[in-house]
């Protein structure tokens, strides 16, 4: 069970780049906010509060971002 939340954290932080190199706003956003998913559940896996709040933040960040581009 252990390494099902490591491999959770490895592919929110492969989601998170592919984001950074993404060249359309929308697919971005769609990287970071699974990216961000998978890094929340990691950071509850390891009981990270300061993690898990700033996950929250940065998943509502790219949903904010993602609905703002789609109804432009």
């Amino acid at each position: 069970m252990v390494e099902v939340f490591k491999i959770f954290g490895a592919l929110g932080i492969l989601l998170i780049s592919a984001g950074i190199i993404a060249k359309k706003r929308k697919t971005q956003d769609i990287y970071y906010i699974f990216g961000g998913l998978c890094l929340e559940a990691y950071s509850i896996y390891i009981g990270d509060i300061i993690f898990i709040i700033l996950q929250i933040i940065f998943i509502l960040a790219a949903i904010y971002d993602f609905a703002k581009n789609t109804t432009e």
